[in-house]
């Protein structure tokens, strides 16, 4: 199988976990709290990630895009593709801030340091990344997924062998969690919108650097199955012990613990590296759009947005997330919409020419 194709995937999947995903809480809103119907938002999840996945990284390579904003372009013309530009420029680089902000919780609540100290790691972490070339951006981004899933699906048998509550009662405990949604296929194409949005500006970039379209789409539909699977595994060691996690924060990390206090302590390495995937991810886009990525002007730009997004970060992760998050949902279903008539156009005069030509 192509190496790059998978070192995209893992990239893809990297950037989108983050912080939130990887501690199971936006799984717990999303999915677990629709039961037993959770399963098939996981499933509707995991085809949409695949689906974009794939348009977004053939477009991109056909268009050799430096950055997203030469694919929104294409997707929504001069005038409305410059505005969702100046729109998602903007979200990347507050989730960026979220991304330190997170860091900052993480440490305040895990190690009981200073939220600035953690915010001050991540910042020198991820500009100091953002200082290599592209290549090795790649390999550091996605080389935290494997140790993910590793992780997940340790995590998952064990929970499920473990599980000490009869479906009934687990069924109740998930019909009284916060839902984001009236229904599971809506939570699951919130959950898409808002995180396609995080994810299609690294994506777009780094597809627009390789020239072969099959190995970018083959690594846009492998990192989006790979999503689904993550989502899946995650919702349903939630689901099989949601007896145990209430009122619990990071309730991937509480089941972790209760493998024993080595998986513990691995599982919050592993949420640490994904909020480091996410917010390289996030400022690499960020800077990628301003200045030619492996250029001086782009390190440069790239200092100053991740200092200037640490002190910014001090506004805490909580109220950064409620303000920054929604919103870029609702610009991730415009995304979403864009990106699924794009792909019927193109498909209607696939059908036609191949029409055209049988008929001659």
């Amino acid at each position: 199988m192509n190496k790059y194709a998978f070192q995209l995937a893992f990239a893809y999947m990297g950037v989108i976990i983050g912080g939130g995903f990887a501690s199971g809480q936006e799984v717990l809103q999303f999915f677990t709290g629709y039961g037993l119907a959770s399963i098939g938002g996981t499933l509707l999840a995991g085809f949409l990630f695949a689906f974009l996945g794939r348009q977004i990284a053939e477009m991109s390579t056909q268009l050799q895009a430096e950055s997203h904003k030469h694919v929104l372009l294409t997707l929504f013309g001069r005038r409305a593709g410059q505005a969702m530009d100046f729109l998602l420029t903007f979200f990347l680089f507050g989730v960026g801030i979220a991304m330190l902000a997170a860091t900052g919780s993480l440490f305040e609540q895990q190690f009981g340091l200073s939220p600035a100290l953690g915010g001050l790691f991540m910042t020198l972490l991820t500009v100091g990344t953002l200082c290599l070339n592209v290549r090795r951006i790649i390999n550091l981004v996605s080389a935290a997924t494997p140790f993910l899933l590793c992780m997940v699906l340790i995590i998952t048998a064990y929970s499920l062998f473990t599980s000490n509550a009869n479906m009934d009662e687990l069924l109740m405990l998930a019909s009284e969690q916060e839902t984001v949604a009236p229904h599971w296929a809506l939570g699951a194409l919130l959950y898409a919108s808002f995180n396609i949005a995080v994810g299609f500006p690294m994506l777009a970039v780094i597809s627009g650097r390789n020239t072969d379209r099959k190995t970018t789409t083959l690594g846009g539909i492998i990192g989006g199955v790979g999503l689904g699977v993550l989502i899946m595994l995650i919702n349903i060691a939630l689901l099989f012990n949601l007896n145990q996690l209430q009122g619990a924060e990071l309730p991937t990390l509480a089941l972790a613990a209760r493998v024993s206090p080595v998986a513990g302590i691995l599982m919050s390495i592993s949420i640490i590296c994904m909020i480091y995937s996410t917010s390289v991810g996030m400022f690499f886009a960020f800077s990628a759009r301003f200045a030619k990525p492996e250029t001086g002007r782009f390190r440069i730009f790239s200092i100053a947005s991740g200092f200037i997004g640490l002190g910014l970060s001090l506004v805490g992760f909580t109220k950064l997330v409620g303000t920054v998050y929604p919103l870029l949902g609702y610009l991730g279903l415009l995304l979403i919409a864009a990106i699924g008539v794009n792909w019927y156009r193109i498909r209607g005069r696939s059908t036609q020419a191949a029409a055209t030509q049988s008929g001659t």
